[in-house]
């Protein structure tokens, strides 16, 4: 219907890349800075070096996204983090898909979706070429 927009899908991905790369970065920010009290949060106080290590991992990843570096790599140990993070909140938490008392999943589903995504279709051109 619109296929005079598909010389566009560079743009698309790294649209999209980016928006991804972004909340991941953001989001391991505060692993950094209370890794003991999200350990705890989560219910593993044990495991705030571990914390850490996640942490890294979304830094690292979510800047392999948007400056285009590694986008498969980046985007194949997001999705990990996403199941990891999936699965913490389904059984550990019992958290259902959506609800409107408490926090689904749905975001952390969108955001491994994505992530698949990309690793399955690359994350375009614009960026700097491995």
């Amino acid at each position: 219907m619109f296929t005079e927009t598909l010389q566009y899908n560079n743009i698309g991905l790294f649209a999209l890349r980016l928006a991804i790369g972004i909340v991941f970065f953001i989001h391991a920010i505060p692993k950094f800075k209370h890794p003991k009290d999200i350990a705890i949060g989560m219910g593993i106080p044990s495991m705030s070096f571990m914390i850490i290590v996640l942490g890294l991992v979304e830094m690292v990843s979510s800047l392999y996204l948007v400056f285009g570096f590694y986008t498969q790599l980046g985007a194949l140990l997001l999705s990990c983090v996403m199941v990891g993070a999936i699965t913490m909140k389904i059984t550990k938490w019992g958290s259902p898909f959506s609800a409107t008392d408490k926090t689904g999943w749905e975001f952390e589903f969108i955001l491994l979706a994505a992530n698949i995504a990309i690793l399955l279709v690359g994350g375009g051109s614009i960026g700097i070429q491995q």
